[in-house]
């Protein structure tokens, strides 16, 4: 069995952001359990591909045992990134499970620093996962506007409205 790096358990609260300006943004997954906190950095499309994931695995628990669905509607107030802002790693991959006994989320992420492998196991109600995969997809999409033709984001230049970026259909 893997030796994780951080353990939480339960978390108290789950949440994902950005800071900076479109085109240049960093992407965060952060949590807390208690007075400990971690936070990863991760790339736009990792944290879109998480979303996409809770939202998958969410339906399919309510599909195989609706008896069993929360409301997954709850009131969440503040899911902003928490301070102090100091990444204890970059995030390589992520892998969603559930603990059917205990009815909890597992996202376990691996990913490196400078020095280590590091492992994080993060468990999460459904709610607090809904409540992530909602606000994933906002930030995501708070960036650059994607391009009509070709799935990258629009590169804006000044002096060339309406160009994205090269585009040989445009030329």
């Amino acid at each position: 069995m893997a030796e994780f790096s951080y353990d939480f358990d339960a978390v108290h609260r789950i949440t994902t952001g950005a800071i900076g300006a479109p085109g240049q943004r960093v992407f965060y997954l952060q949590a807390r359990y208690g007075n400990r906190m971690i936070s990863m950095v991760a790339e736009k499309e990792q944290v879109r591909a998480l979303a996409d994931a809770i939202n998958r695995l969410l339906d399919e628990l309510v599909e195989q045992n609706p008896a069993r669905s929360t409301i997954d509607d709850i009131i969440v107030t503040d899911m902003s990134l928490e301070e102090p802002l100091e990444p204890e790693f970059r995030v390589a991959q992520m892998g969603l499970g559930y603990d059917n006994d205990r009815d909890m989320i597992v996202l376990v992420v691996q990913g490196t620093n400078e020095e280590d492998t590091m492992l994080a196991r993060i468990s999460a109600t459904r709610p607090q996962m809904r409540a992530l995969s909602t606000h994933a997809m906002q930030v995501v999409s708070a960036g650059r506007p994607m391009c009509m033709q070709y799935p990258r984001p629009c590169n804006y230049r000044e002096g060339r409205e309406g160009v994205c970026h090269f585009c040989p259909d445009q030329n």
